[in-house]
């Protein structure tokens, strides 16, 4: 449940008011959005947001590659040098042969990876009885002994602005008064959500249980004993030797996490299949107090799950849809004010609610700029880097009020799956980025339909793209994932065969010709 929604914590009093709409993002968040690349202009700033072993890393990087240049440019001038002179053969042979070797053995010297692949996925789509209309949420709400008529208010507000549709989903659990909030309950509720979206990836990669080597599940409110790792083995009769992972408490990043942690693993692990289940058990979060920022939660999450399946086999054996391309994780943990942003607690009569506090906005833009800052470094292209680089020594140097020039991430990037937090989170990302509507269209309409799924959001996003047809082979997708830690983790995909048919299914099937409704901007419908 814990995911960060910097949107719903304005700077003023804590909740005086709430308007029809989210309040903006502050000034500071604003900032940090406003140059993804924003922490090269401070040495500080960037000490500031990126641990010293993970700058060291990108500082070896940086240096080889420019090293590798100045190899190339030192041969060059060797080459001319020698045409000048009119050296003899043998040094123009010399000269070239050594080129050659370094950059043949090159690729060889370093560690070798292994591809991996994204045969398929699934989500879930819940049965039409879990649907909760705002006046259904309101009148059950306002039955259940614990919130008082502020407290219903304060919610009624919050559902109205929050950019979701009157169609999105609540587990049974929810649906009685009291909600009913036992383990029998949770474990209910995790069969509901992992189960059919597992069937129904086995069934479309013609796979049987017996087939995965690596299970990795990630739940951040519920984390049973047994695991809910083992609750899938044991359900599907797994092998006795599958390699199972269990991820809790890693909020709306886990879903990201999970396909990092199954590729280091399919490093390792050769000729293998690794499936990924990325949900959030509900009932387990539900709040009764009077506490409004631990209110929130229970307006915006909804139901949600996705099964998603991997492999590093050769790419002809199951025809998969997308190869990994790039992965990179960032995270504030080891700083005390980002670690304590947004933290589970009990409240002062000692019922429990995820706490977001007043400084979880600057400490989310930080996390981003830092993630956004090092994967721009490694996949924008040179003359995108050149000229950030020109603006911030401008900048610095020469003119103090000129802006920092945003790179084109669309030069390499074709579609976008970002946070579905809130519609002024999605748009001030895409603001800072340089996106347009069409490229924040996926996650501002997954909000809508489905509301934030958490760790399992970014596909559905993803769902919502292939239903609209729009990824073609060659195309590359970046899917952001942030959440509570503070961390942010972005997957880079490239699609690597056409992606047809996918209208007719999935959990858009029914509704993907409604979209997109044409005021983004309005209210839910």
């Amino acid at each position: 449940m814990g995911n960060y929604t910097p949107h719903l914590y304005p700077s003023a009093p804590l909740f005086t008011s709430v308007s029809t709409s989210f309040p903006l993002p502050t000034k500071s968040f604003l900032f940090s959005f406003s140059s993804p690349m924003a922490p090269l202009v401070s040495e500080q700033c960037l000490n500031s947001t990126t641990p010293s072993t993970f700058l060291s890393k990108q500082i070896l990087s940086t240096l080889s590659q420019s090293l590798g240049l100045l190899v190339l440019i030192l041969v060059t001038s060797l080459e001319a040098l020698f045409l000048l002179q009119k050296r003899p053969p043998i040094f123009h042979f010399i000269n070239l042969s050594c080129f050659t070797i370094v950059f043949i053995l090159k690729p060889y010297l370093s560690k070798k990876t292994h591809k991996v692949y994204l045969v398929d996925f699934s989500c879930l789509k819940p049965p039409s009885s879990c649907k909760v209309p705002f006046s259904k949420f309101l009148k059950n709400s306002s039955m259940i002994e614990g919130f008082d008529s502020e407290s219903i208010s304060f919610m009624a507000n919050i559902l109205t602005s929050s950019g979701q549709s009157q169609e999105t989903y609540l587990p049974p659990a929810l649906h009685h008064i009291p909600p009913k909030t036992d383990h029998h309950e949770y474990i209910k509720e995790v069969h509901m959500v992992l189960f059919p979206i597992m069937d129904d990836l086995l069934a479309k990669t013609k796979l049987s249980p017996q087939d995965i080597d690596i299970l990795i599940v990630n739940c951040s409110g519920f984390n049973p004993s047994p695991s809910l790792a083992s609750l899938v083995i044991n359900h599907y009769s797994m092998r006795t030797d599958i390699k199972s992972f269990n991820l809790s408490g890693m909020g709306c990043s886990a879903g990201a996490l999970g396909i990092d942690l199954a590729q280091n693993l399919l490093q390792i692990h050769r000729n293998s299949y690794a499936v990924v289940l990325s949900t959030e058990i509900l009932s387990t979060g539900w709040y009764a107090g009077h506490e409004k920022p631990k209110l929130i939660l229970n307006c915006l999450f909804r139901m949600g799950s996705a099964a998603i399946l991997l492999t590093n086999k050769n790419q002809t054996s199951k025809s998969p849809k997308y190869e990994l391309f790039k992965t990179l994780r960032t995270q504030k943990a080891y700083d005390d004010r980002a670690y304590l942003s947004t933290i589970r607690e009990e409240d002062s009569d000692g019922k429990l609610g995820v706490t977001i506090k007043r400084d979880l906005l600057q400490v989310a833009g930080e996390t981003l700029r830092a993630n956004v800052t090092v994967l721009g470094s490694s996949i924008l292209p040179l003359s995108e880097k050149f000229w950030h680089g020109v603006s911030i020594i401008r900048k610095r140097f020469l003119n103090k009020s000129e802006e920092i020039y945003v790179p084109n991430f669309k030069r390499v990037i074709g579609h976008f799956c970002l946070p579905a937090s809130g519609r002024p989170v999605i748009r001030e990302i895409g603001k800072g980025l340089k996106l347009g509507d069409r490229e924040m269209e996926a996650a501002v309409m997954t909000l809508h339909r489905f509301g934030n799924q958490s760790s399992s959001s970014l596909w559905y996003e993803l769902a919502y793209l292939e239903g609209k047809e729009r990824v073609k082979k060659g195309d590359k997708v970046w899917q952001l994932g942030m959440g509570t830690g503070p961390k942010c983790t972005s997957l880079v995909w490239k699609c690597i065969r056409p992606i047809e048919g996918e209208s007719k299914k999935g959990p858009w099937a029914d509704c993907i010709h409604q979209y997109p409704f044409e005021a983004h901007g309005e209210g839910a419908n």
